[in-house]
């Protein structure tokens, strides 16, 4: 049974388009920021500006089609069982410097209400772990997110 699932699923994933390739890879990373963003469980003003203004500059997206992309991902990562389903997608599919942005964003989304909580560190930590990041890399994002604060 989870050999028929794995190859349905590995079968699907090869014949998506490139948009939704893109778009499966804008659903993982936003829903990796959303587990940081709630990971104190609570959504502060700072947070819920910061995370759409992130997604149109990284992304080059409409202020609409980010709060798009923050809705569905976050019904997607309401719905997931560990970080792994969105990391994985993620080390497939991109360089050392995207994944390092992207901690660099969880970083500052952690620091957006002016205190990181061990919750959204851990979550972070773990991240970067799954990412193949070394732990130097971790900690120079994070310097690079205090200073931008």
């Amino acid at each position: 049974m989870i050999a028929a699932l794995k190859k349905f699923l590995t079968s699907h994933a090869q014949a998506a388009t490139p948009e939704e390739q893109t778009h499966h890879l804008n659903l993982a990373a936003v829903s990796l920021l959303l587990e940081v963003v709630f990971a104190d469980e609570t959504l502060s003003d700072e947070e819920a500006k910061l995370l759409p203004s992130m997604l149109t500059e990284a992304l080059d997206l409409s202020q609409s089609e980010a709060e798009g992309l923050v809705e569905e991902a976050t019904k997607i990562q309401g719905n997931s069982t560990s970080l792994y389903e969105f990391t994985n997608e993620i080390n497939q599919q991109c360089s050392i410097e995207q994944k390092q942005k992207l901690i660099l964003a969880m970083w500052k989304l952690a620091y957006a209400d002016g205190q990181l909580c061990r919750y959204e560190d851990q979550i972070i930590r773990r991240t970067a772990e799954l990412l193949y990041l070394k732990h130097s890399e971790l900690i120079q994002m994070r310097n690079v997110a205090m200073e931008n604060k």
